[in-house]
């Protein structure tokens, strides 16, 4: 980045850091763009040209995370299976959202303010959209293939909702274990040549 961006990249993540502290601390409802503005150290125009709403704040780290995924995708070795692939994916996003310091408040928040759960889920088909087109372009075209990135596509957020759910509500530090778990869950469920006629 050059030195502008990364200065414009260090206003926003100063702005969306004062919006989620507040947010935690005041309410969601309750905290205004001017609260923000004033936390932030800047002007409420400041605010809203990186923000267009709060619902935008809430929603960034899906954006965020679904930027990973993208990128995670498209660099994995082209030898990766579609499992292997499914498992770095949950694997390092996961690692990364539980480093991120606000990542418990964002998710806090979420649960607490139907308008900010709202504001994220809102987010989640976009974000799958982009994924089933990284996953596209890894894949040959046939049907077999497209019915595989789809799969993968649904599999990869709805997972990552799980593994983190599972994480904010666990005293477990080690969210690679949780992975783990939910992996194991997956298989247990996807066995559908044990199911009844």
């Amino acid at each position: 980045m050059s030195l502008n961006e990364r200065k414009q990249a260090l206003v926003r993540d100063t702005i969306w850091e004062a919006a989620i502290d507040l947010f935690a601390e005041k309410g969601f409802n309750e905290t205004t763009i001017d609260d923000i503005a004033a936390s932030a150290g800047t002007s409420r125009r400041s605010v809203f040209r990186y923000f267009e709403s709060k619902s935008d704040f809430m929603a960034q780290p899906i954006v965020s995370f679904g930027n990973s995924l993208i990128d995670l995708i498209r660099n994995c070795p082209a030898s990766y299976s579609p499992a292997e692939i499914l498992r770095r994916t949950l694997l390092t996003v996961a690692k990364n959202a539980a480093s991120t310091p606000r990542t418990k408040k964002v998710m806090a928040i979420a649960a607490k303010y139907p308008e900010a759960r709202q504001a994220q889920i809102s987010r989640i088909a976009e974000i799958q959209e982009l994924v089933t087109d990284a996953l596209a372009e890894r894949f040959r075209r046939t049907s077999r293939d497209c019915t595989v990135s789809r799969l993968l596509a649904a599999l990869i957020p709805a997972l990552l909702g799980v593994v983190m759910r599972n994480w904010f509500e666990s005293d477990q530090c080690d969210i690679s274990k949780i992975v783990e778990n939910v992996l194991e869950g997956l298989r247990q469920v996807s066995d559908v040549r044990k199911a009844p006629k």
